[in-house]
């Protein structure tokens, strides 16, 4: 399958469903906001998230669904996002969020693989993100996905206000 092809779906089994990743729109902000205002990170808002779908790095903006036979009137709901910017090279993920009633189920891992399948595509040879000191469980599924500590940021976060830990990924580059 080519990477265009992947791009527009990708499916993973979670807990007999499924979870298909897809392209960021502007119909899916309003259920992105909700899902920033209960996980805790840094305010965007429908603004910030509309002008970055309206720019170059609208390829790194995507949105998992579950998708269950048994329940059709869930299965549109937007249950995770991932949204990040590459330049020079890098790739920066801003933010990754899950619902926190669907979290720990593999959503957060399809969204980040998908992401990573597309850094590769855009020739992005480092990813990096922030993070909570104080978020023990974003941290250590960031370190099951291969990201390491390399640095601090002091009081990087402002409500509450809190350290951010820098993390780092190499990706493999193509011979």
């Amino acid at each position: 399958m080519s990477i265009s092809e992947t791009a527009l779906n990708v499916v993973a089994d979670v807990a007999s469903r499924a979870v298909s990743v897809s392209p960021m729109n502007e119909h899916d902000l309003l259920e992105v906001v909700e899902i920033e205002q209960s996980s805790g990170l840094s305010r965007w808002g429908w603004n910030a998230y509309h002008a970055e779908l309206r720019s170059e790095n609208r390829n790194l903006m995507w949105v998992a669904r579950l998708t269950d036979p048994a329940s059709p009137d869930d299965s549109e709901s937007i249950a995770g996002y991932v949204v990040a910017r590459q330049a020079a090279g890098e790739l920066h993920i801003n933010n990754l969020a899950v619902r926190q009633n669907l979290r720990q189920q593999g959503i957060g891992t399809a969204l980040l693989s998908r992401l990573l399948e597309e850094a590769k595509y855009v020739d992005a040879f480092v990813v990096f993100l922030e993070v909570r000191a104080g978020n023990a469980a974003a941290q250590a599924f960031y370190e099951r996905c291969g990201f390491r500590v390399v640095g601090r940021r002091r009081d990087y976060y402002p409500e509450p206000r809190e350290d951010a830990l820098i993390m780092r990924l190499d990706m493999v580059r193509k011979p």
